[in-house]
């Protein structure tokens, strides 16, 4: 039996690629294969880190030169995905801890990423956390990804909670603009692609400031 939540938050809302889980390598390889089935030059790591989260560019033309991204792209790009993520995927240091924690307060927990949703699926599968998640809201589940709102909108549908009732935890400028949409609380954290001094830089920290905001 669940714990019940003594907190006003019900719902601690996460975006998975750089907040939950370290897979800089698989999206850097994924982009690279895709842009090799296009016929297109490799792009440095450390410029594909820096692009995926910018709000201001349209990543399609950015990475693969396409005005939307097509049905080959996903495919291929899941396809590098699925046989590369057991080799190229783990966890962040102290998340499963964190995670196990926060079920154990009585939080329901879900995920908003602009990954699509096959590969989300094997990839929390293969961390062992997929059994955490009340809801997961991916790129191909709604009409558009961050820093459009439409995932948060979907995890408290699917939750039958308000924004009033959330904390969304990310790491980008993608992911602040989507809570600022929705006015759900938002803390940044700053052990994945991106490097916000004033973000929150260790779980201890992560996990305090959630029960300040509850």
């Amino acid at each position: 039996m669940a714990t019940p939540n003594k907190f006003l938050k019900k719902v601690i809302i996460f975006d998975m690629d750089g907040t939950l889980v370290d897979s800089s390598v698989t999206i850097v390889n994924a982009i690279n294969y895709v842009r090799a089935k296009l016929n297109l030059k490799a792009m440095p790591k450390e410029l594909i880190l820096t692009k995926v989260n910018d709000p201001e560019l349209n990543p399609a033309l950015f990475f693969y030169e396409a005005e939307t991204f097509s049905k080959e792209h996903e495919d291929w790009f899941s396809e590098y995905y699925t046989n590369h993520h057991e080799t190229e995927l783990e966890l962040y240091d102290g998340i499963d801890k964190l995670l196990s924690d926060l079920k154990a307060l009585g939080y329901q927990l879900a995920i908003a990423t602009n990954a699509y949703r096959a590969s989300t699926l094997q990839s929390l599968e293969h961390l062992k956390v997929l059994a955490y998640f009340e809801s997961i809201a991916c790129y191909d589940d709604v009409g558009r990804g961050k820093p459009a709102p439409d995932m948060l909108e979907k995890n408290l549908e699917d939750l039958q909670l308000k924004a009033k009732d959330a904390i969304f935890i990310g790491d980008s400028e993608r992911d602040l603009l989507a809570s600022k949409s929705l006015n759900i609380d938002y803390l940044m954290v700053n052990w994945g692609f991106s490097d916000y001094k004033d973000a929150i830089h260790c779980i201890e920290e992560l996990k305090n400031r959630i029960l300040e905001l509850s």
